[in-house]
C-alpha cells in the first residue's frame, strides 16, 4: 500500500480543543463530504474554482452544515447542489478537526451507498475519479489528507500473538488469518533474538505480500528499513520519545495512543493512523482502566487522523466501532484463536 505525502497537522493543542479554534472560544464549522464510488472502486474528486480558498486543490464534495442540518441532509442538499445527484444511504468514515488559524472545522465525511444521477460540476468545476492508491499524488487541502488515508485502510488491522517457541506453528496462524480476509497485520514480538526476528519477520512479509496484505512490524524501525516492510507500529513510549515521523512516505506510520496526550503528538509528527485503547475490559489485562465508548469517542473526535479501536472487542464490532468514528477495530484475540 503506497502512502500519501504532504500532509500537515495542527498542533498538539488545538487537538486537545478541536471546537475552539485559536483560543478565542469559537465554536468549529461543521462541514460534510460525501464519499462517491464508482463500479471500479474510484472515488470522485471536485476541483476547488478561482476565487475561492484554495483555489485548484482537489477535494472531497460537499459543504457546510447548516443550523439545525443533519449531515444526511446536509449532504443531501449540497451534492445535488454541486454535482447534480440524489443520495440515498450513507454510513460515517472519519470526522477530522482542523484548525486553519483564523477559522476552525470539523469535517464530518461519509461514504454515500447509493445515488441516482451522473456526477457533473454544476457550478463549473472540475470532477475526476481516482482510485484510492492514486490519492496520494493530488493535491489537496490539508483536511482532505485524512480522509484518503482512510479510504485506503481496511476496517480490521489485526495484531499477532506472541510467536512461542514453534515458528512453523506461528505461520500457519498468519496463513490462517490472511484466508480469513485480514489484510493489514501488526507483527508484534516483545521477547525474541534479532537474527530469529529478521528470519520470522521475512517470512511473515512474504505471506502478506502473496496476500496483498499490508505488513507492519511492532518497535524496530531499523528492521523495517533492512527488509523494506511495509511500514512500522511504534509503542506509546516510542512514540512519545520521536520528535519526527521515523519513515518517509511510502511507508505506514501507526502508534498505539491511550489519550489525548498521545493522539496528539502522534498527529503532530505525522503518524498515519492510531491504535486507541483499552476501550473496553480485556482478559489480557485484568484491572486496567478501559476508556469506554464515550471517551473513545471524544477522543476521537478530537484526532485529525484514523483511529482504531482496541481492547475487549470482537471483529464484528466494526458497526459500534465506526458510529462512535472510529476506522475499525485492532485486536489479537478477534483475529488468532
Amino acid at each position: 500500500m503506497p502512502l500519501e505525502s504532504g500532509k500537515t497537522f495542527p498542533s498538539p493543542g488545538a487537538l486537545c480543543a478541536p471546537t475552539s479554534p485559536a483560543g478565542r472560544g469559537e465554536e468549529s464549522i461543521r462541514v460534510v463530504a460525501g464519499i462517491l464510488s464508482d463500479r471500479d472502486g474510484r472515488v470522485l474528486l471536485a476541483q476547488r474554482p478561482s476565487g475561492r480558498h484554495s483555489a485548484g486543490l482537489w477535494e472531497f464534495p460537499g459543504g457546510k452544515i447548516e443550523p439545525g442540518e443533519t449531515a444526511h441532509a446536509a449532504l443531501r442538499r449540497e451534492l445535488h447542489e454541486e454535482i447534480g445527484v440524489e443520495i440515498g444511504a450513507i454510513e460515517p468514515l472519519i470526522g477530522v478537526p482542523w484548525d486553519f488559524g483564523d477559522k476552525a472545522i470539523f469535517l464530518d465525511v461519509h461514504r454515500v451507498r447509493d445515488f441516482a444521477g451522473e456526477p457533473h460540476g454544476r457550478e463549473g468545476q472540475a470532477l475526476a475519479w481516482h482510485r484510492p492508491d492514486e490519492l496520494a499524488g493530488i493535491a489537496m487541502p490539508a483536511p482532505d489528507r485524512p480522509v484518503a488515508t482512510a479510504l485506503r485502510l481496511p476496517p480490521h488491522y489485526a495484531v499477532t500473538p506472541e510467536p512461542g517457541d514453534d515458528d512453523a506453528a506461528f505461520l500457519a496462524r498468519i496463513d490462517r488469518a490472511l484466508a480469513a480476509g485480514v489484510r493489514l497485520l501488526q507483527l508484534r514480538v516483545k521477547s525474541m533474538s534479532a537474527s530469529r526476528l529478521r528470519a520470522l519477520a521475512r517470512d511473515v512479509h512474504a505471506r502478506t505480500r502473496a496476500a496483498d496484505a499490508t505488513l507492519l512490524l511492532n518497535a524496530h524501525v531499523d528492521l523495517v528499513r533492512d527488509l523494506d516492510l511495509d511500514g512500522v507500529h511504534l509503542p506509546a513510549a516510542e512514540l512519545m520519545r520521536l520528535g519526527a515521523r521515523p519513515l518517509p512516505p511510502g511507508r505506514w506510520v501507526a502508534a498505539s495512543c491511550h489519550d489525548a496526550r498521545e493522539l496528539a503528538h502522534a498527529a503532530a509528527i505525522g503518524v498515519d493512523f492510531a491504535v486507541l485503547g483499552p476501550v473496553l475490559p480485556t482478559p489480557s489485562h485484568p484491572g486496567a482502566p478501559a476508556l469506554g465508548w464515550p471517551r473513545f469517542a471524544e477522543l476521537c473526535a478530537a484526532a485529525p487522523l484514523p483511529v482504531y479501536a482496541l481492547g475487549g472487542l470482537a471483529a464484528d464490532a466494526v458497526a459500534a466501532a465506526r458510529a462512535r468514528g472510529a476506522q475499525g477495530v485492532a485486536g489479537i484475540s478477534a483475529f488468532f484463536e
